[in-house]
């Protein structure tokens, strides 16, 4: 199996580039495509879709993973999903054979940095002088739930922890915590959602 993400910038690709082998089978492949931003995929997505359905392989599937961003998760996936109809491309929220489809459409709550903070054991790890215990904090207990950006919630934990204090370099940040991230550790509602749609596609 090959597999397409579409994600919105960078710092998820690289992302990404390193978590996909602990989810995917070592004989899989895969290939990552960062846009400039939430709205520059979601405009491309049509066109793009339409390109892939014109040559897609039977085992190759196309993975869309946007944030949330406060919008309302259910109208964000129904533009996903009618993006991927419109296209002539079945999804495995729309279809009623899981066995059966192209395109899978997945958000992130609230962004990417939400599924750091559902993982403070691997960004211990990668940043030492934050505490362990993090996850504790009745503010980190849900990351899901963490409100004021997520990202600017991390840059403020790192920054109090002696870490970037000129500014957080996501892709940086995104690399050195997806290094030390289990999957199956993973605390995020919707990195689960994430994890365990990637790996049904494998059956």
């Amino acid at each position: 199996m090959h597999v397409e993400f579409l994600v919105e910038e960078e710092s998820c690709a690289e992302f990404l580039t390193i978590l996909a082998p602990k989810l995917l089978r070592p004989d899989d492949t895969f290939r990552t495509h960062p846009f400039a931003g939430k709205p520059d995929l979601l405009n491309s997505l049509p066109a793009r879709l339409r390109g892939y359905a014109a040559w897609l392989p039977n085992d190759w599937r196309i993975v869309v993973l946007v944030d949330r961003d406060q919008e309302d998760c259910r109208a964000l996936k129904g533009k996903m999903e009618y993006s991927a109809r419109a296209a002539g491309l079945n999804t495995r929220s729309g279809s009623s054979d899981k066995s059966r489809f192209n395109v899978i459409n997945r958000i992130a709550v609230e962004e990417l940095e939400s599924w750091f903070f559902g993982d403070v054991t691997a960004l211990a790890s990668a940043y030492p002088r934050i505490p362990r215990t993090l996850g504790e904090k009745r503010k980190y207990r849900d990351s899901d739930a963490i409100t004021g950006g997520t990202w600017e919630t991390l840059e403020r934990v790192l920054q109090s922890a002696g870490y970037y204090p000129a500014g957080m370099p996501k892709i940086e940040v995104a690399r050195n915590v997806s290094h030390h991230m289990l999957p199956d550790r993973n605390r995020s509602l919707s990195f689960k959602t994430f994890r365990d749609a990637i790996r049904q596609m494998q059956l």
